[in-house]
């Protein structure tokens, strides 16, 4: 065997699956056909859950000084994500190209062995093993690992390989990106509907601005390359009646509104991760994070099977859980490409959808949508609010420390969080002690509604709750075998 895992693509959900599968220890091979990032911006922040999940592994703090935001949009309705709440708010400015040079340098610094210039040809999947034939320059090899995982993308040439099903609705429209400097555009940071089609621009910063174009009717174009600037400046002027042709243009590019989810995330040996497994409407910027996510919930779970901790069931929830995040994402995007690019005869659901989001428990709801922070997975029955949600950020004190809940994941272990000092508690889980931390630790300060008169919770490595008391239907011992495998 070449490593215990290849992953093919070295974006951001390849990188933290990378990492993820180094900081347990797990040997890892990625390939990229790439030779050097793009330093292409293309996604520019992150949602709420992100932000959660990359503070959980240390990694927030090595974006320096972010700049976050409570504005938020649902198919260009403006949207207070403040109602949410919570320590983590949005982070927004943060170029793609800076998110996959902080994921890099974290998965390196941990041993990955990433490998620029490489492109991915084949696949063999023995049952046993998954061998892949890569090119290098005029030369070809072949790699052998237990896994492969598919991070290459929505054209995603593993995905084929490999004969996933990627079923959906083919592509209708064309909208153009520019990122441009030069100029001054006047902000229309959620969409502007005009008669003719659909504008939307940001400052990036720097004297930055995103311009994105969709003209009504423009029919999808099959393209080899990215288009001109002048296809974007000439479609702005007819929609807006503003010359940006004097611009300088530092990237541009075009994008579709089709819409695919493979059937299934897993294929035997071989896995899929992020845009290899849905392609949307890049509405809010959810692509990206929701690969993220992706990752960090395949990175532990992959790592305690190689391990031999866990059965390979255990690989079965990677599917069921983050195949259903995929579909209700496409139905959101699918929503909300409605919204932005329909035209006079959407007006209407425009005006409805905006005079329902006064109201908390709608706003509230779409934000959670928008910001990931909806999502819950199947842990067990009970009555307990927190059970399949994310654990939210609690301040403790361990002993004479001070902690915190998103601390005690840095890790990237399962942590028993005995908030009573139960001895008999941490006695049932000392058998599980070679993959989880027992942390016995009291609140510091605000203790958020759902954990009043909680006792203990059993977080996954991924922040989300195993089992909780009281409240947990199944037995601690129970939720141990099923998430970290027989004692």
């Amino acid at each position: 065997m070449d490593a215990s895992v290849i992953i093919v693509g070295a974006g951001p959900a390849g990188l933290v699956l990378a990492g993820e599968l180094r900081l347990a220890g797990i040997d890892v091979i990625v390939v990229e056909r790439l030779a050097r990032r793009t330093g292409e911006s293309r996604g520019l922040g992150f949602t709420i859950r992100t932000t959660e999940s990359l503070d959980q592994r240390g990694l927030l703090a090595r974006f320096g000084e972010l700049e976050t935001s409570t504005q938020g949009h649902f198919g260009g309705i403006p949207l207070d994500l403040a109602v949410l709440g919570g320590a983590h708010p949005a982070a927004r400015g943060v170029p793609q190209s800076v998110t996959e040079t902080v994921l890099e340098g974290w998965a390196r610094e941990l041993g990955a062995d990433i490998r620029r210039g490489q492109e991915f040809l084949s696949l063999q999947d023995t049952g046993e093993s998954v061998t892949a034939r890569i090119r290098d320059g005029d030369r070809e090899s072949t790699l052998t690992a237990r896994y492969l995982v598919a991070a290459d993308g929505g054209r995603s040439t593993v995905r084929k390989a490999a004969g996933f099903d990627f079923p959906g609705t083919e592509a209708t429209t064309e909208l153009l990106l520019a990122d441009i400097r030069g100029v001054d555009v006047n902000p229309r940071a959620t969409g502007q509907s005009l008669a003719g089609g659909m504008v939307m621009a940001a400052p990036l910063g720097d004297g930055l601005h995103r311009v994105i174009v969709g003209e009504r009717g423009a029919l999808p174009r099959r393209r080899t390359g990215p288009p001109s600037f002048d296809e974007v400046a000439d479609v702005w002027k007819r929609l807006t009646g503003n010359d940006i042709s004097g611009a300088e243009a530092v990237w541009v590019s075009a994008f579709t509104d089709a819409t695919r989810q493979a059937s299934e995330y897993r294929r035997g040996r071989v896995l899929l991760t992020g845009d290899a497994a849905h392609i949307h409407l890049p509405a809010g910027g959810q692509g990206m994070n929701t690969s993220i996510q992706d990752s960090f919930n395949l990175g532990w779970k992959l790592a305690a099977v190689l391990h031999g901790t866990a059965p390979t069931t255990l690989l079965d929830t990677y599917h069921s859980e983050r195949h259903r995040v995929g579909r209700q994402l496409l139905a959101n995007t699918r929503a909300q490409s409605l919204l932005i690019l329909g035209g006079d005869d959407v007006q209407p659901l425009r005006d409805v959808l905006s005079e329902l989001l006064p109201y908390e428990e709608v706003a509230r709801h779409l934000a959670a949508k928008v910001s990931g922070v909806d999502i819950r997975y199947e842990t067990g029955t009970g009555a307990h609010p927190l059970l399949g949600a994310r654990l939210p950020h609690l301040e403790l004190t361990v002993g004479a420390a001070r902690t915190s809940s998103t601390a005690l994941l840095r890790p990237g272990r399962g942590v028993l969080l005995d908030l009573t000092d139960n001895p008999w508690l941490r006695r049932r889980a000392a058998r599980w002690r070679d993959r989880i931390d027992l942390v016995t630790g009291a609140p510091h300060g605000p203790v958020p509604e759902d954990l009043i008169r909680t006792t203990a919770v059993l977080l996954r490595p991924d922040g989300y709750v195993a089992w909780a008391a009281p409240g947990s239907h199944h037995d601690l011992p129970t939720a141990l075998d099923r998430w970290f495998g027989p004692a």
